[in-house]
């Protein structure tokens, strides 16, 4: 090979040489970022999703009593009465003159006794001097007590008579909400029968009846029994309303019974609750979604339903430990409260929970952890293929 040709085969190889020393040497990325939260055991009410049924705190049927036409009704149909006030008038014509006879009847039997008590003092006085016998003073005797029985009938014929009487002005027997008429005037009313005219319901306060399963009852006693679960006695339980826009109704109520018979067709205990309706919002019969809060849960976690996943073997969690890397922990969870999961194992106090970023994490990978802002519009987690179902 010529001198010039090595020469240039030279250089070729110092510029390839040197183009290689120049290339920059390739770095590793930085951990993802991760929004967590530290897990803190807390007492958590114990809260259950029920459906209810309004109730009348008490209801009264308002009928007649004694038989009549009748004349009117005086309170104004749905509105508010109060005991004792006057709701419909019957014609007291026919009542009036039972009255005037059962008076008279009994004006008669006082006069029959006066004449029977003076034939018998009359005979008293001459029985010593033997100017009667003691047969007529028997029987004057006799005649005395029969009179004076008569007049303790027809009086109590009087009294029934006015009770009757009273009885034309038709009165709310409770304090409520009177219903609608349900006999027109001029109807022939309490003729065999006492027939009904309308009803008052109290709706305040009202009732909420509810029932609640036997398994999930058992399973709350089992839990209390373990130590993990307070539960409130009766009068102690809270119950909170949903109104139909979703809204908590102002006013809570109270457990207040709970029966000690298994509906054998349900396989549920009822139960039922007093709500106060100052504001008269809600009305008996109507279907509320309530709030039952049962006792206390000791121990738990509430969790952003975000941060928990599910697969095939259950619910999990991805936490960050000490040394930055990504672990998984099954959780179990108790259903939803407040917008969060229940969790009632699974999970340790102070674990770094990631929230946010849960697309960036692997098992086994490393992250860079960092307080999750739940109002941060960005590193937002993937969706969940499915929701935790309740353990």
């Amino acid at each position: 090979m010529t001198a010039p040709l090595r020469t240039l085969f030279l250089s070729v190889a110092v510029a390839t040489a040197l183009a290689a020393c120049s290339k920059p040497e390739q770095q590793t990325p930085p951990p993802p970022e991760v929004g967590v939260i530290k897990a803190s055991p807390q007492a958590v009410p114990l809260q259950r999703d029920l459906v209810g049924r309004l109730a009348a705190y008490r209801s009264s049927d308002v009928r007649a009593r004694v038989p009549g036409v009748l004349l009117k009704r005086v309170y104004e149909e749905g509105s508010l009465v109060k005991e004792g006030q006057l709701l419909f008038k019957i014609d007291p014509a026919p009542l009036q003159a039972s009255l005037s006879g059962a008076q008279a009847n009994l004006a008669s039997a006082e006069a029959t006794y006066a004449n029977a008590r003076i034939a018998a003092t009359r005979a008293r006085e001459l029985a010593p001097q033997q100017y009667v016998s003691r047969s007529d003073l028997d029987n004057a005797e006799a005649a005395e007590r029969s009179a004076a029985a008569a007049v303790q009938q027809a009086r109590s014929t009087v009294a029934n008579a006015r009770i009757s009487l009273g009885y034309a002005d038709v009165v709310a027997p409770i304090s409520g909400r009177a219903g609608k008429q349900q006999v027109t005037e001029g109807a022939l009313v309490g003729e065999g029968a006492a027939t009904l005219l309308t009803t008052v319901d109290q709706i305040d306060p009202l009732y909420v009846n509810f029932s609640l399963s036997v398994s999930e009852l058992e399973a709350l006693r089992r839990a209390q029994s373990a130590g993990g679960v307070t539960l409130s006695g009766d009068g102690e339980s809270r119950i909170e309303v949903l109104l139909s826009d979703g809204s908590v109704y102002p006013q809570p109520g109270t457990l207040d019974f709970s029966d000690t018979i298994v509906d054998p067709s349900t396989g549920a205990i009822s139960l039922r609750a007093t709500l106060p309706n100052p504001d008269h919002l809600l009305f008996p019969g109507m279907f509320v979604t309530l709030k039952a809060t049962l006792g206390e849960r000791k121990n738990a976690f509430l969790i952003p339903q975000q941060a928990i996943q599910r697969d095939a073997a259950g619910a999990y969690a991805l936490v960050v430990g000490a040394d930055g890397k990504v672990a998984r922990k099954n959780v179990e969870t108790q259903g939803a409260q407040d917008g969060k999961w229940l969790i009632t194992s699974g999970l340790a106090a102070g674990d770094q929970i990631i929230v946010s970023g849960l697309q960036k994490s692997k098992e086994g990978g490393q992250v860079k952890p960092a307080p999750w802002n739940p109002d941060a519009g960005k590193g937002q987690p993937a969706k969940p293929a499915a929701a935790p179902k309740q353990s």
